[in-house]
């Protein structure tokens, strides 16, 4: 793959994190579906833009964004082989003809000047070794004027998923979650780094409100507790202990998640992320 400076990720998601996500794409798109809504009327689209998608994944979010601009085109951009391998196997199923997907580092990826109307992105901006410079490419890639819009978890404690993994910290070495200013999954969790991140790469205009969503993240608690511990942070830990800790970890976790059923049995966890907004200034 060219033009690549964030080789831990970029291994990371070519490797098993990759092939997971990409396995469970549904069950992910489950989880996060709450957010494309609001993130898509956040960026404004209409039905000519030109779309791009940040760490698109299995590209719902890519597919979706060219649903609403359906006389234009939405381009997704990620750094896994599999999964973009899902998102165009996926497009070409759905009848999507408007969607295309690269293999890429938005870091330094060669997006052509001023080719886009709105960038977007669902969870794929935390992972950035340098994020001023990747938004910095991003803006370059916006039309004077365009907007980038995103989804970014907020504080770990405020999200259901990292609540039942804590329920785990007298089985398992369960560490902090939250580590904001590093790249993962919480890197822009702080507000004052979102706004200092943006204003640092040329945005202006810069919004960031908190929105919830409740996401499924299995049919009953023992399989929500299997999908939880299937994920990066859930193997990171069952592969740390032997067999009887592992067993004791998926009872503990399951009994967690069993007062979360709802009546037909499904697990619903609360997500709480910021909605940023940002403008490439109209003159630049």
């Amino acid at each position: 793959m060219p033009d690549v400076v964030n080789t831990q990720q970029a291994q990371a998601w070519n490797g098993p994190e990759g092939s997971h996500w990409a396995r469970n794409q549904d069950r992910w798109n489950a989880v996060n579906e709450g957010f494309d809504e609001p993130l898509l009327d956040a960026a404004g689209i209409a039905g000519d833009y030109r779309v791009l998608d940040l760490g698109c994944g299995s590209g719902q979010t890519t597919r979706l964004a060219a649903r609403r601009a359906s006389a234009g085109h939405a381009l997704g951009v990620d750094l896994s082989g599999p999964m973009l391998a899902e998102a165009r196997a996926r497009a070409e199923a759905e009848g999507v003809t408007n969607a295309a997907f690269a293999q890429g580092d938005t870091q330094v990826h060669p997006f052509e000047e001023a080719s886009f109307d709105a960038a977007v992105s669902r969870y794929g901006v935390m992972f950035f070794a340098d994020p001023v410079a990747a938004f910095g490419n991003v803006l370059r890639a916006l039309r004077p004027g365009g907007r980038l819009a995103f989804v970014t978890p907020a504080d770990a404690a405020l999200n259901g998923w990292v609540t039942a993994m804590a329920s785990l910290r007298d089985v398992l070495p369960v560490g902090d979650f939250g580590r904001p200013g590093l790249p993962g999954m919480f890197s822009l969790a702080a507000p004052d780094r979102i706004r200092a991140v943006l204003t640092a790469a040329g945005y202006t205009g810069i919004g960031v409100d908190r929105v919830q969503a409740y996401g499924t993240w299995g049919h009953g608690a023992a399989d929500a507790a299997a999908f939880l511990l299937g994920t990066g942070p859930g193997r990171h830990l069952m592969e740390q202990a032997d067999a009887p800790t592992r067993s004791r970890a998926r009872r503990t976790l399951t009994d967690h998640l069993r007062a979360r059923e709802t009546a037909d049995g499904t697990v619903r966890l609360i997500s709480t992320s910021w909605l940023v907004s940002a403008d490439r200034p109209a003159h630049a």
